[in-house]
This record gives structure tokens, C-alpha cells and sequence, in this order.
């Protein structure tokens, strides 16, 4: 049940990050072709596209995070037994929780300090683009005490205890013949 909403904001998210990506792209290409076509451009498009791109990596970064995608490495983790492996993910787990909260209270910060500035072309309160951490951590976070409490309660399979996944492009089977 809690997956499956889990699984539904993201879907959200990955919506909003498409819209976000087709917007840059329209943006980007149309004022090329303003710049080499007419001599003029959007001035807008430009601010816009980067505020854009820093959302969408934060928002994706929340996808990554439920789909359990972000980079690592399990030379050690994958030789321990599963009470080590589950330790560990534990361990990690709370690790990430912790900077969540510090990416939170970082951003605030930014956010604070940068609400009365504004950004050169929109002219916006440059606290919207920090809000872009903040954001992250809040819906980072439910999805990171979820998969601890699986992991604390026996709900978690063994093959789930590794954090990482192994990629589409990697060769599957023995790599040592």
C-alpha cells in the first residue's frame, strides 16, 4: 500500500520532470534559432532552462532514490553475510536520512538567505531555486523511512539488501568463465 503511493508520486514526478525537460528544450532550440535566424533571442529562456534543469535533477534524484538507482558499488557489501548486509543497508539508510536532513537545513538556509534577492531576467525571489533541496529532502525522506522499516520489521527479501542494482548495459551471467 505505502509502495504504491510511493510509487505513485514519483510517477508524478517523473511526469513534472518531462514537462521540465520539454520546456528547456523548446526554450533552448527556440532561442537558437531566434539568435542564428533573427538576431534576437529570449532573454528568459536562458534562467528559466537552468532553474528548470537544477529541479529536475532534484526531483529526479527522489526518483532515483525510490527506484533504488543512484550509483554504488557491492565488491564488499555482496561478500558479507545477510545479518552484515542488513547492517549495513541499515547503517546506509540512516546515513541518508541524516543528510537529508542537512541537505534540508542547508537549502533553508539558501532559501533565507537569498528570498530577497532576485534572479537577473524573471526577476523572482531566488529563494525558489534553493527551495529545489529542501523539496528534495522532504520527499526524499518518507521514502527512505519506509525502506528502513521494511528492513527493521523482516519485510525486506534478501535480494533486495543490496542497495544498488545491477545495470541494463552490464552482461548478465558468470563474468568470471
Amino acid at each position: 500500500m505505502i509502495q504504491k503511493i510511493l510509487d505513485q508520486y514519483c510517477r508524478a514526478l517523473s511526469v513534472l520532470m518531462v514537462i521540465s525537460l520539454f520546456l528547456m528544450v523548446l526554450m533552448v532550440f527556440g532561442n537558437v534559432v531566434m539568435r542564428y535566424g533573427f538576431n534576437s533571442g529570449i532573454t528568459l529562456s536562458e534562467e528559466l532552462s537552468r532553474w528548470l534543469f537544477v529541479w529536475m535533477t532534484f526531483l529526479g534524484g527522489v526518483v532515483a532514490l525510490n527506484e533504488r538507482a543512484h550509483l554504488g558499488t557491492d565488491s564488499l557489501i555482496s561478500r558479507l553475510p545477510v545479518a552484515g548486509q542488513k547492517l549495513c543497508l541499515g547503517i546506509s539508510f540512516v546515513a541518508m536520512l541524516l543528510i537529508c536532513g542537512m541537505i534540508f537545513k542547508g537549502s533553508l538556509e539558501q532559501v533565507k538567505v537569498n528570498w530577497d534577492s532576485t534572479s537577473a531576467v524573471m526577476e523572482t525571489s531566488m529563494g525558489y531555486f534553493y527551495a529545489s533541496g529542501m523539496v528534495f529532502a522532504i520527499l526524499g525522506v518518507p521514502i527512505l523511512v519506509f525502506n528502513l522499516w521494511r528492513l527493521l520489521s523482516g519485510q525486506m527479501a534478501d535480494n533486495e539488501l543490496i542497495g544498488i542494482r545491477e545495470s541494463d548495459d552490464m552482461p548478465h551471467g558468470d563474468p568470471h568463465p
